[in-house]
């Protein structure tokens, strides 16, 4: 398998060294205004870390272990005649039931290796005619709904059944006032126990599961590749939840604007607030998390600026290439990046 540190946008290096050269056309482009790319290379900030992380952690997925129920898979008919659907439910935090669709290729043959997709911010886990592109490359695909999100072209099954103190509208501040109620400790360890679901799967090769996710699902996918166990692979796109201070002194754009709205409310406590953040925070579950990964970003990124992508990939702990989108904005590599992971996946499970 051959890992490139870096790949320039529009000639992207595919694993196995083939390069293929990609143009698009998205209308407007925005202005690059983070670092230089050879200093986001270099870019390595001190880590604001917790002395507790792992343990709180540890004790997390511990806790809502010890409520697990087995995961129940369902026949569904999503209308793909060549896809066999689930509609799945599976033991998230705290025994919460969470929802998902798996997505498999009908006439293939098992254990399948599993791509597990973690959703954007505000996106719930929509139709199964959704997330027929991974399972159509041969692969089981399952897609993680996520607790309390959902909007009109991708609506939520799952409801958070915890509450929170005020907080700015959308989930980034909820709970933010302590790290044991904030929204993102449900929502990874649903993520992680989400592994566990897949892997009990009859049709599913326990051995051979990848994580995936883009903004908010790649923060996602950070934490899951950190706190899983013996994953294949992790696919880590323009990811959100990382390097937050730098973000919120960089960006006044959503989601990190709510955390900035947030500290306007709380003045003199934006310390405390940083302090729960670095729990939750992908450069420091970077260093933790050792399976191969394929990160993108793009470098006109105002969601996810690209000195936060580099934050978390310069200290992954495993084996890492990245694709580089040099005029893209959120956005990232769209299609294209779609079918470099395909090759990244198939390679993975070859």
């Amino acid at each position: 398998m051959s890992f490139a540190h870096s790949v320039t946008g529009y000639d992207i290096a595919y694993p196995g060294g083939a390069r293929r050269s990609h143009s698009t056309n998205i209308g407007y482009a925005m202005a690059q205004f983070d670092l230089p790319l050879e200093e986001l290379e270099r870019y390595s900030p001190a880590p604001e870390e917790p002395l507790d992380f792992d343990s709180f952690w540890a004790t997390t997925l511990e806790e809502s272990r010890q409520q697990w129920f087995a995961p129940r898979f369902e026949p569904f008919d999503g209308g793909l005649t060549e896809m066999l659907v689930e509609d799945v439910t599976f033991s998230g935090y705290n025994g919460d039931p969470i929802k998902g669709w798996m997505v498999r290729p009908r006439h293939a043959e098992g254990p399948l290796p599993c791509v597990i997709r973690y959703l954007g911010y505000t996106q719930g886990r929509g139709l199964p005619l959704q997330s027929v592109a991974v399972a159509a490359a041969g692969f089981a695909h399952f897609v993680m709904d996520s607790r309390g999100q959902g909007n009109g072209g991708n609506p939520g099954s799952t409801p958070d059944p915890f509450g929170s103190p005020p907080r700015i509208p959308g989930m980034v501040t909820s709970g933010i006032e302590d790290p044991s109620t904030y929204y993102y400790r449900r929502l990874f360890t649903d993520a992680v126990l989400a592994v566990d679901a897949v892997r009990a799967h009859p049709a599913v090769d326990p051995s051979r599961v990848i994580v995936s996710g883009v903004s908010q699902g790649g923060g996602i996918t950070l934490a899951s590749a950190a706190l899983s166990k013996g994953l294949l692979g992790a696919a880590i796109d323009v990811p959100f939840l990382s390097h937050f201070r730098r973000a919120l002194r960089i960006t006044d754009a959503s989601p990190y604007s709510e955390v900035s709205r947030f500290m306007q409310t709380v003045p003199g406590r934006e310390e405390d607030v940083f302090r729960v953040l670095s729990y939750f925070d992908g450069a420091n579950f970077a260093p933790r998390a050792m399976s191969p990964a394929f990160f993108s970003v793009a470098l006109a990124d105002v969601t996810c600026p690209p000195s936060t992508v580099y934050a978390a990939y310069n200290r992954y702990g495993g084996p890492k290439q990245i694709a580089v989108y040099p005029y893209n904005g959120h956005e990232g590599g769209q299609a294209h990046q779609v079918l470099a992971q395909l090759r990244f996946f198939t390679e993975l499970a070859e």
